[in-house]
């Protein structure tokens, strides 16, 4: 590996004063990319690194934090203070992109509202990420995780397949975890990305993110469907029969689309009388009789192990799958090979394998160098080494501006 090539975003700085999951996910990725990233917390710390799990209580490291943050540089800014806000504006000036997700309601007295903050950085491009954007009736809204999945449409579609035949009264659910604000923060990077590529010919833009937007078009092909009329449930959105199915020792899913497949798994599982029927040769008989197919595949597969039927199912041709446990990912040979993980020394805890991203660049797996380190961290190296200001004018404002 060449460690000493320039990464894509080499020589570019981004300035992010983000609380959220969305746009602290969007800085992180930048980062990887080789962005010079300064994330903007007030004094203490944002709220995200008390977020649960917490990897170590003294002093509070949220596992969630730690992943978002990875190799960021860290200062602190009261931006209460009018001081405070010129600093920022002074640093904001040295960027070539700022990350926001002030809430609309608080960004005028702040002087982060887009067009104070266009007027005098008029080559920036301002990446505003929040729930349901900078305009509409519901910009003023605040949101998290849960309100944002569903607001999406997709959590009315779960649970569904052999979850909602186990539990068919359970409410609609969402992916666990942080799913949609992740998707808001991956919008975020391709339209920051797109408003950097053409910065030099038209000058700085203000990028209107929403999270929910980002999450509508995950959803897009139900919402497509209401337009055609079609209302779609989750009692309806299953396939009529494969899905899920449990063995032994773990869980695979299973699609057979094409007539093919079908055949390869009669083949899979030992041509039984009951699926050599000259009738399930038709698709649509097929789909009619699902649960009855499902019952069978059931009883089988439950004395079977997934490693097993996944590698004698795919040489026959049958679209299957084992659903991972998170040790598994850890562990897999294809996911080491191309660094997908690489280790980061997080104090208090040592060694821990940390997720880079889900890209190469020129080849090359993405290197993650520094863990997260205490608020304010880079205070003295980016307020008075880099912007100039003396340790004696530093040491002034801390116990107001940046203490």
């Amino acid at each position: 590996m060449n460690t000493n090539r320039k990464k894509l975003l080499s020589g570019f700085t981004v300035v992010e004063h983000a609380e959220g999951v969305a746009a602290s996910y969007a800085g992180r990725m930048l980062a990887a990319m080789g962005a010079n990233v300064i994330k903007v917390e007030p004094p203490g710390g944002c709220a995200l690194r008390r977020s649960e799990p917490l990897l170590t209580r003294e002093p509070e490291g949220s596992a969630l934090f730690h992943y978002l943050n990875v190799d960021k540089r860290f200062v602190t800014c009261d931006l209460e203070c009018e001081h405070s806000r010129a600093l920022l504006g002074d640093l904001i000036a040295h960027a070539d992109l700022f990350i926001d997700d002030t809430p609309v309601a608080r960004r005028t007295a702040l002087r982060l509202d887009p067009d104070s903050v266009t007027a005098r950085h008029p080559d920036l491009v301002f990446l505003s990420v929040l729930p349901f954007g900078a305009m509409g009736d519901h910009a003023g809204y605040l949101a998290q995780e849960l309100n944002i999945f569903h607001a999406g449409g997709e959590g009315y579609l779960m649970p569904n397949g052999l979850t909602l035949e186990m539990f068919p009264e359970r409410p609609p659910v969402k992916i666990y975890g942080h799913f949609a604000e992740l998707m808001g923060g991956t919008s975020a990077v391709c339209a920051g990305l797109a408003a950097l590529l053409v910065q030099d010919q038209v000058g700085g833009q203000f990028v209107d993110v929403s999270v929910q937007d980002a999450n509508v078009s995950v959803g897009c092909f139900a919402v497509q469907r209401f337009g055609d009329g079609v209302l779609e449930n989750r009692h309806g959105r299953s396939f009529k029969y494969g899905g899920v199915l449990e063995c032994s020792d773990g869980y695979l899913g299973v699609l057979t689309l094409e007539q093919r497949q079908w055949e390869g798994l009669v083949e899979l599982i030992g041509s039984p009388d009951w699926a050599l029927e000259a009738s399930l040769r038709d698709p649509l008989e097929r789909s009619r009789r699902g649960l009855e197919i499902n019952t069978h595949l059931r009883a089988w597969a439950k004395s079977r192990r997934v490693d097993e039927v996944v590698s004698k199912g795919q040489a026959l041709g049958v679209p299957l799958a084992k659903y991972n446990l998170p040790k598994d990912i850890i562990e897999s040979e294809q996911l080491n090979a191309r660094g997908v993980f690489t280790p980061i020394d997080v104090p208090g805890i040592g060694p821990v394998p940390m997720f880079t991203a889900p890209f190469q660049l020129d080849g090359e797996p993405v290197t993650l160098t520094r863990a997260i380190v205490e608020p304010g961290a880079d205070n003295h190296a980016i307020w008075c080494e880099w912007l100039g200001h003396s340790p004696t004018e530093f040491e002034r404002w801390r116990p107001n501006a940046v203490a």
